[in-house]
């Protein structure tokens, strides 16, 4: 673990919430892929970078960290754009780091602007005012969450049932632990939509999937599915690969192919 000190805070920037976060040549929160795709799946892709404003600096944290799992989700970005083109779907990817403010956390939990992940402390989440932690907030995760919740309405208004789908990776070894999951699908409420998912991807007897695994779907500490899945009452699920499995153009289209298959079968699966 890095050692935390005062003199290491101090060498993070800290940001006058006086002043913008973001800088007009620098992008917005949020991006819209496909925004008029026509299919019942509403893709999320929450951690898909790992862009840190210039006015957070590198929040205290070196390159080879930020380019770690801590900071984004590894290959998830092209992951989803994938499924995004194949399954003809929108797709709300967030642009900024889950190290200045994770948009799939409770704004209450300290792991929404984490002052640690895994085994690094982010010097510049120490001790924030209240001020500049409501700055963050009203930059990046009420932006990309009214969003998403704007497009549910007209979804909702228009008497549509989407089906809500984040798209996530992980790492194959966390706290020192190896994984067996090749991925996992997390769910809440909808077990129906959730088991077919699993089921689905388990027609390949050589995948180990995990079923609530590696995680699992806790309101206390989950955003996406309690509140734009099962508050509303459709159908939610986040998918988990594990991130080795998808580092490459060529594995990403092959998990893209899976996922594609796996999520048209769930929703074939849900007509009655």
């Amino acid at each position: 673990m890095q050692t935390s000190t005062a003199a290491q805070a101090a060498t993070a920037p800290r940001h006058d919430p006086a002043k913008p976060l973001l800088a007009i040549d620098e992008p917005p929160p949020y991006a819209v892929v496909n925004p008029d795709g026509e299919s019942p799946f509403l893709l999320l892709c929450e951690h898909a970078s790992n862009r840190i404003p210039r006015a957070l600096g590198d929040l205290g944290v070196s390159e080879a960290e930020r380019q770690r799992h801590i900071a984004w989700d590894i290959g998830v970005s092209a992951l989803a754009q994938h499924l995004s083109r194949t399954l003809d779907a929108p797709l709300f990817m967030a642009n900024y780091s889950r190290l200045v403010i994770d948009c799939n956390r409770p704004l209450h939990v300290p792991s929404a602007i984490p002052e640690i992940s895994e085994k690094t402390e982010i010097p510049g989440n120490f001790d924030l005012s209240e001020e500049e932690r409501q700055q963050r907030i009203e930059t990046f995760f009420t932006p990309f969450a009214d969003a998403v919740a704007r497009r549910l309405d007209r979804l909702q208004a228009k008497g549509k049932r989407p089906f809500v789908v984040g798209v996530h990776s992980f790492t194959p070894v966390y706290f020192g632990k190896s994984r067996p999951w090749h991925a996992g699908i997390l769910y809440g409420k909808a077990t129906e939509f959730g088991h077919s998912l699993i089921n689905s991807l388990k027609r390949d007897s050589t995948l180990v999937v995990g079923d609530n695994e590696p995680y699992n779907i806790d309101p206390e500490e989950d955003y996406t599915v309690p509140v734009h899945a099962d508050a509303r009452g459709f159908p939610g699920a986040l998918i988990e690969v594990r991130h080795d499995l998808i580092d490459t153009l060529e594995s990403v289209e092959a998990w893209g192919h899976r996922l594609t298959r796996c999520l048209t079968e769930a929703l074939e699966a849900s007509k009655p």
